[in-house]
């Protein structure tokens, strides 16, 4: 089962209006995510994206600095 999480940024006049992620944990040797799952928090049934934890962590850069 994947655990679906959201920014504590996401609440407010318009909290509806995010993205949630799940990470996907490879377990051996040591605990590190495999696969970084994505989906519209209003359409949790809907659509999701699923990217390697390098092009997540860049995206986040990327994010951050506009």
């Amino acid at each position: 089962m994947i655990r679906w999480f959201k920014s504590s940024y996401s609440s407010g006049s318009e909290g509806d209006s995010c993205v949630e992620v799940a990470l996907h944990w490879d377990m051996a040797p040591t605990p590190t995510p495999a696969t970084i799952h994505i989906r519209d928090s209003k359409q949790s049934d809907g659509p999701r994206l699923h990217v390697a934890p390098g092009a997540w962590t860049e995206f986040l850069g990327y994010a951050a600095g506009h």
